[in-house]
């Protein structure tokens, strides 16, 4: 009985997570109702528990976890200062003369919002309220509509810099060095967040070309299904390539400087947010949207995102210490090793968990629960922890968008309009879905695509 409690407080912790309650609490809660039980019955060690201060405090001290704040600030003022809109309006009117251009100009700017503000809630929203009523009006099939905007919402999970990398980064970086320390190697040789985003830039990109691919093919397939828009109406645009220029050319410098200073070495990833964080407000400034009613307004977004990311993770790292306490990674670790196929069998049921858990979890919890506990025992047995990174990010954008529980669809459901269906969206997700799925196996099997740049640029 005793070797099940792992597998108890695991299910344990679903259970209380599916009644409803806060996802913080229902972890920490969880972890310390079952240590204490332990303790009464001599099962479990309280010293893990007295591990739970200093945890905490190098959760709140560690300076990678800086950036998140910092670039959910980035991204909130970004939104509020409207740059999202004059992009779609001046990309439409750029891709406009070509069936399924509206499409392509959707992808585009789901790229360039998910290396901005790299959260796929506010992307998707955000996306939904100024494209899809636009997509919808120009004749645009409903399911495509609303699979390319959920898709092109999710790219903020692996476009960098992303705030699912930052996460992961830290997460894989600690993963990494336990795994070295377990196989008795002390080496200084780290992981860094750097090395995720270089890695993460070239599958990011191949989904990108996937999306525009489907869109034209759809456009030669069933031309009715996204037509273009009238010519009669784009001739009436004036100066639409200085238009262009001055929507595009703002946000994308300021994306070069944020990642150019990471990838360069020139800055950390917490120094390169705080670049993007006073960037945002002079763009802001630039257009006229900056006072402090709007400062207020993502002061407090940035707030509540942060106090959320930070809460759950010290939840998790509660729960966390007591599952290894009861021998949970003791556990995960002989069931990964005696499973067939060796590290390949250990890495597809890895994969399968993490995506099934994308359908009730938010890729914090995952990233902050589980890739603690596997991430060490694949890396021991001889994985990349820039490709495992890599692919638990893909894996998890690709869960958001899976019906019936995929977050992206919730996010979409919430503002399209009540005569697009739930059904019609589902629909609409589902080439995408397979596109991402291909891309994933890709990865697996040119792992090359994930190592390749971060070796180029690092040695």
């Amino acid at each position: 009985m005793i070797e099940f409690l792992p597998l108890l407080l695991f299910v344990g912790a679903v259970v209380v997570l599916l009644m409803g309650y806060s996802v913080a609490f229902s972890l920490a809660g969880t972890g310390l109702l079952f240590a204490a039980i332990g303790a009464m019955t001599g099962h479990f060690d309280s010293v893990f528990l007295e591990a739970v201060p200093n945890r905490i405090f190098s959760v709140m001290n560690n300076e990678t976890l800086i950036a998140v704040p910092l670039f959910v600030f980035m991204g909130v003022m970004l939104e509020k200062s409207r740059i999202a809109e004059e992009l779609l309006d001046t990309m439409a009117a750029l891709f406009g003369s070509m069936r399924g251009g509206l499409g392509i100009s959707v992808t585009l700017v789901g790229m360039l919002l998910a290396a901005s503000t790299g959260i796929v809630g506010a992307t998707v929203v955000t996306m939904g309220l100024l494209s899809l009523p636009t997509m919808l009006k120009r004749g645009y099939d409903p399911a495509v509509a609303t699979g390319t905007i959920c898709a092109s919402g999710t790219l903020g999970q692996i476009i960098p810099p992303s705030i699912v990398l930052v996460l992961l980064g830290d997460v894989i970086s600690n993963a990494y060095q336990q795994s070295q320390i377990d196989q008795g190697i002390f080496s200084p040789e780290t992981v860094t967040v750097g090395d995720l985003f270089l890695g993460a830039l070239i599958p990011g990109l191949l989904l990108v070309a996937a999306y525009i691919a489907y869109m034209v093919f759809v456009a030669i397939t069933r031309p009715q299904a996204v037509p273009a828009i009238p010519e009669e109406e784009l001739n009436q645009i004036t100066n639409l390539w200085l238009r262009a220029l001055k929507a595009l050319v703002p946000p994308v410098v300021l994306i070069g400087l944020v990642l150019g200073s990471i990838l360069g070495g020139f800055a950390t990833p917490t120094e390169a947010a705080s670049v993007g964080a006073v960037g945002a407000i002079g763009l802001a400034v630039m257009r006229r949207a900056f006072n402090l009613k709007t400062l207020n307004e993502v002061m407090r977004s940035t707030t509540q995102v942060s106090s959320m990311v930070f809460i759950i993770l010290v939840g998790a790292s509660i729960f966390s210490l007591v599952f290894r306490g009861y021998g949970g990674d003791d556990l995960v670790r002989d069931f990964l090793h005696d499973l067939p196929g060796g590290v390949v069998g250990a890495m597809a049921i890895v994969m399968l968990i993490v995506f099934l858990l994308g359908f009730f979890l938010d890729f914090i919890e995952i990233t902050f629960v589980v890739v603690p506990i596997v991430a060490p025992i694949l890396l021991s047995m001889g994985l990349d922890p820039v490709w495992l990174g890599v692919m638990l990010a893909i894996n998890l954008q690709t869960s958001f968008l899976t019906p019936p529980f995929g977050f992206a669809l919730f996010y979409l459901r919430g503002v399209a309009p009540a005569h697009v269906s739930t059904t019609q969206i589902y629909k609409g997700v589902v080439p995408f879905i397979l596109i991402q799925l291909l891309v994933l196996g890709l990865l697996a099997w040119q792992t090359g695509l994930a190592t390749w740049l971060p070796e180029l640029v690092y040695g």
